[in-house]
């Protein structure tokens, strides 16, 4: 776990770089800090701020007639905001589904 004071730290010289238009090499010379330690605490934070990968795949929807002992409406349909639906079956992992809604919110 980084600590939250050096993480408030190098978030803040990570943003001011980005900001300033200097490269990373001038940047550092400019502040004396060592390039590789810019470059350690800038991926750190890269991989704080990354999101688990949860793979999403897109389909057409299912429109034919169902003819299994499934009842009618033993779906739930989740509105997003940007005007998309998620439809999901009763039994889907409550812990996927926040985190496909995260990416999916995130997105738009």
């Amino acid at each position: 776990m980084i600590q939250p004071i050096k993480q408030v730290k190098w978030r803040s010289l990570v943003s001011k770089q980005e900001e300033s238009g200097q490269s990373v090499a001038a940047f550092c010379r400019a502040r004396g800090l060592p390039e590789s330690l810019f470059y350690y605490w800038k991926k750190r934070l890269r991989e704080v701020a990354t999101p688990a990968f949860v793979e999403v795949q897109v389909a057409q929807p299912d429109l034919s007639p169902r003819r299994s002992g499934s009842a009618v409406g033993a779906t739930i349909e989740v509105r997003l905001s940007n005007g998309r639906s998620l439809i999901v079956a009763p039994e889907f992992d409550a812990s996927h589904l926040r985190a496909l809604l995260a990416v999916v919110e995130s997105e738009s």
